[in-house]
């Protein structure tokens, strides 16, 4: 397995350990897809397979971060979502396997097919699971209730911090190795969704990095307060600078040097509310590709993509951040179901 990171930067690897969980580097492939009457090819990256456990992009995070967790000597690893968080239930699952004791603080969301499937999941493999929301005040009591000596190590929404990114550089880097290799062809635009910024960011720095020229379009999925272009600038530069700090080789420019394009005009109503055009990218998707995808991030980010091969041919490649491993409804009795907190019960029924 290539450690792309080490590869390009061993200096900066050294300083940054990783805990191993993805199995890289994930494949590229080349598919056709019919728009009006023209066939486009098309490149997919695909993300959906980072992990044997869980896939998609929050594992690549995920090796970062908890392996910061362990030299803190953490016991518990925490994090924030909503109910049905692709990032909590990953967190939650390979932290346990990890042996970590999990807590996710989520809060409500619109309702989605597989919301009902991820909470039975938390509880299956033990999380404890705590409603968060109201004024700051409770946001910091009920934190303080929650992991006040309990050497819990904080994970940040998506996993999106500069240490999070960290594990979007190297996945650039490893995009640019198998275009390098003749894998693909190094695509003009590459297309991702983009929640917590974390992966778009992380991506956008290790294509520049890579000297790849690539424009990274960052499709936004969550609202204004979550994803912004100036939140997303801020954290490039953060990481930018970060990376140079840890390993002085590392351009100090490169921030600069990043080529990415915040879309906006996908988000619809709001977070994980889908509207016509995400629909029909999803069937789209599924009937020509065989790629399943959702509609609260992939969907959008395939509608972006589909609008531009609209307006002309490009040559597009298509980050598959969704995890397509297959997981089971755990069946729960009535005392199981009980754990979670009342206000979770509805998304059951």
């Amino acid at each position: 397995m290539s450690d792309y990171l080490a590869d390009a930067c061993p200096a900066l690897a050294r300083r940054l350990p990783r805990t191993r969980l993805a199995d890289l580097p994930t494949p590229v492939e080349i598919r056709s897809l019919q728009i009006g009457g023209d066939e486009h090819q098309l490149a997919i990256k695909r993300d959906d397979l980072t992990g044997e456990l869980y896939g998609g992009n929050k594992v690549r995070k995920l090796e970062y971060l908890l392996a910061k967790a362990q030299s803190r000597g953490a016991r518990r690893i925490a994090t924030f979502g909503t109910v049905g968080s692709n990032h909590a239930l990953a967190m939650a699952l390979y932290a346990h396997e990890l042996g970590y004791e999990c807590t996710c603080f989520l809060s409500h969301q619109a309702v989605t097919p597989t919301i009902a499937r991820t909470l039975r999941l938390h509880l299956a493999n033990g999380t404890e699971i705590i409603r968060y929301g109201g004024g700051r005040a409770s946001r910091i009591a009920t934190l303080r209730k929650h992991l006040w000596r309990r050497r819990a190590f904080l994970i940040p929404p998506g996993g999106s911090s500069w240490l999070g990114a960290v594990g979007f550089v190297a996945a650039g880097l490893e995009l640019a190795a198998q275009v390098d290799a003749g894998d693909i062809a190094l695509p003009d635009r590459i297309y991702v969704a983009n929640g917590t910024m974390g992966t778009a960011v992380g991506l956008a720095l290790g294509l520049a990095l890579a000297g790849a020229s690539s424009e990274l379009h960052a499709v936004q999925v969550t609202e204004d307060f979550v994803s912004s272009p100036r939140a997303m600038q801020r954290l490039l530069e953060k990481t930018a600078s970060m990376l140079n700090r840890l390993d002085p080789t590392i351009p100090d420019n490169l921030a600069a040097r990043a080529r990415y394009v915040f879309r906006t005009g996908y988000l619809g109503d709001g977070y994980a509310k889908s509207n016509a055009a995400t629909d029909a990218a999803v069937a789209l998707a599924l009937e020509q590709l065989d790629l399943p995808l959702e509609t609260t991030y992939t969907g959008k980010a395939m509608a972006a993509l589909i609008d531009d091969l609209k307006n002309g041919p490009g040559n597009v490649l298509f980050w598959n951040t969704y995890n397509s491993r297959q997981l089971s409804d755990p069946a729960l009795d009535a005392a199981a179901e009980a754990v979670l907190p009342k206000a979770f019960q509805l998304y059951l029924e």
